[in-house]
This record gives C-alpha cells, sequence and structure tokens, in this order.
C-alpha cells in the first residue's frame, strides 16, 4: 500500500511540477543533503555510511562509540525539536548503529546547517556527562565491594558485563517503525 501511495504521489508531483521541476527539486533536495554530510564531517565524529546515490539521505554513524551511543543522540536531538531516528542495521552488519536523514522538499539549506550545528551541540552536552557505560561499571564496583560479598570481577569481567548489557538493550531498540 505504501508503495503505490508514493507512485501515486510521484506521479501527481510530476504531472503539476513537469519532468524539468521535478529535476531541479530532486537537485536542491541533494545539495541540501551535501550540506547536512559536511557538516556531520566537521564535528569529526563520525562515519558517514550514506552515498550520494538515489534517496537524498544522510545516514552516519558514531566513529567511537565507547562512551555514548546513536540512541542517546537521538534522544538529545529531541530537545531541539529533531526526529532522527536511530537503528541497527540489518542481519550480517547489526554491529552497526546509524542515525538517518531523509532530506525532503521541505528541508532547506538554512535547517541543513542548523541540524548539523545542533548534532554538535549534541555530541559537546553528551561529552560532560558519564557514559552510562561509566555509570554500570561503578554499580557493578559498588555491589561487588561489600564486605560479605566473595565474589572480586576484574576491569575485563566488569567491561564485558557492561557491553552484554548495552547489546541487549540496542537489541530492544531495533524493534519500532523505523
Amino acid at each position: 500500500m505504501q508503495n503505490q501511495f508514493s507512485l501515486i504521489l510521484f506521479v501527481i508531483l510530476l504531472a503539476l511540477v513537469d519532468k524539468k521541476g521535478y529535476k531541479n527539486i530532486m537537485e536542491n533536495c541533494w545539495d541540501n543533503a551535501r550540506t547536512l554530510r559536511k557538516g556531520i564531517e566537521r564535528t569529526g565524529r563520525f562515519d558517514i555510511i550514506s552515498k550520494d546515490i538515489g534517496v537524498p539521505l544522510v545516514a552516519f554513524s558514531l566513529k567511537d562509540s565507547s562512551q555514548h551511543t546513536v540512541f542517546e543522540i537521538s534522544d538529545q536531538l529531541r530537545r531541539f525539536g529533531w526526529i532522527v531516528p536511530a537503528y541497527t542495521m540489518p542481519p550480517d552488519a547489526q554491529h552497526i548503529a546509524v542515525l538517518r536523514v531523509v532530506v525532503r522538499e521541505d528541508f532547506n539549506h538554512g535547517l541543513a546547517e542548523r541540524l548539523a550545528a545542533d548534532i554538535d551541540k549534541v555530541v559537546k552536552v553528551l561529552d560532560t556527562l558519564p557514559s552510562p557505560l561509566t555509570i554500570k561499571a561503578a554499580h557493578v564496583t559498588a555491589i561487588t565491594s561489600e564486605p560479605n560479598d566473595k565474589v572480586k570481577k576484574s576491569a575485563i569481567e566488569t567491561q564485558r558485563e557492561i557491553s552484554v548489557y548495552w547489546k541487549r538493550l540496542l537489541e530492544g531498540k531495533r524493534l519500532g517503525a523505523c
């Protein structure tokens, strides 16, 4: 049903703006996607996953997700009014989590620059906050440091436990519409 609706919408749009007008709209969308891409690259914190073909979109992942995740970035961007979905890739690449922005006709150059600036702000704010991994490690250490507790965990065991915890959390985030 969704594909039929998209096709009908495309035909109506093409009839209203003709082929040249549609081409101008798509070129404008791609220019705005490139502006967003450059802004995200300037932060130096992300790898761009998407290619410059097909639908004008920018998909990107954190270069270093040891402190924070794309899911945290997505949540923080909502405070600025942005809804940027974060999700894990399909099987055989599920270890990669990405953020995705689809650039539509109403997403202009100014919005692309503002979103890139807001992403940079969010990353800087997250840098000032303790990592959920650190909080979990502190919790595990506090539990195991009880005087009657006979089990002492090494740093590696604690890190493995934290990794398992976050993998389970991320697997739960895969469910949803986006």
